[in-house]
């Protein structure tokens, strides 16, 4: 496997970097996943933007324009004949010193990824999935604001490890509310009289890109959607619920915290949505190969 590191495809072996890279002290850059399917990168331009705005947002001088970062993903699928799979895109603050200062790191470090990922079973897609909440709270916004897809991603897998603990895959976070943010690494949906429902994400969740899409192929589909403040009693009585994300995709869950979610089973919109999604990734992405 070829990694992408500041500029250059080198060796998966050789992939490294310093112990006194802030990123791996303190959490300290910034990330996106994106998928690469049917040989086209999905939606990169929209990954590319959120990532340049996570660096503003913390005060991380990026070294490379947008189109030159777009470029340098798809040179690693090229080098990697990376078709079908997981792109994931790190920019660290860099080597610095064992002090907090940012300003002291000497620049940022660009590191691309392209290999596969399977994040859950094809039977769940057809079964859906089974949740629990979780005590651990979503970051507050002024802390570390969720829209921010940050290294420092533990606030997320204290969440998992919840989850896991509690035999199930995914899980359901709250903030400081108690309203429904986001699952641990995914965005939430429910389908109460017709309408769909999402968390705004000043409510703790990511604004992700896959959310979007699916907000924007619903309402192509005539199928109204609100972004709202929900509550736990929101997901135990709606009629359908499902997760959106990049490595996700659109996936029913049919139990929350031992209720079940309709009949059961992942319901007619999840399914139809499901299966528009699919025909969205074919028409929305930037080509490996020209």
């Amino acid at each position: 496997m070829k990694i992408y590191m500041n500029g250059t495809l080198v060796d998966e072996a050789e992939a490294k970097v310093s112990v006194f890279d802030h990123g791996l002290l303190y959490g300290d850059g910034v990330f996106e996943g994106i998928r690469a399917y049917h040989g086209k990168v999905f939606l990169l331009k929209e990954h590319v933007e959120r990532l340049y705005e996570s660096a503003k947002a913390i005060a991380l001088e990026m070294n490379m324009t947008q189109e030159e970062m777009c470029q340098a993903v798809i040179d690693t699928c090229k080098a990697n004949d990376l078709m079908e799979g997981y792109i994931r895109l790190v920019v660290t603050r860099g080597v610095g010193t064992l002090g907090l200062n940012p300003y002291l790191c000497d620049k940022p470090e660009v590191i691309i990824i392209a290999a596969k990922i399977q994040l859950y079973p094809v039977e769940l897609y057809e079964s859906g999935l089974k949740v629990v909440t979780v005590g651990t709270v979503r970051n507050h916004p002024e802390a570390i604001n969720p829209r921010i897809k940050s290294l420092n991603y533990l606030n997320n897998v204290m969440a998992k490890i919840e989850a896991i603990n509690a035999g199930v895959m995914e899980c359901i976070m709250l903030n400081g509310q108690g309203q429904v943010a986001e699952a641990s690494g995914d965005n939430i949906f429910i389908l109460k009289n017709g309408v769909l429902k999402t968390p705004p994400v000043w409510c703790g969740a990511l604004d992700g890109i896959t959310r979007q899409a699916v907000i924007r192929i619903a309402a192509e589909a005539g199928i109204p959607v609100e972004e709202t403040v929900l509550q736990r009693y929101d997901l135990f009585t709606s009629e359908e619920m499902f997760l959106t994300g990049t490595a996700a995709e659109v996936i029913a869950v049919t139990e929350v915290d031992r209720r079940t979610v309709g009949s059961g089973e992942p319901g007619p919109v999840t399914l139809d949505l499901q299966s528009r999604f699919k025909e969205f990734v074919k028409e929305n992405g930037s080509p490996i190969v020209s």
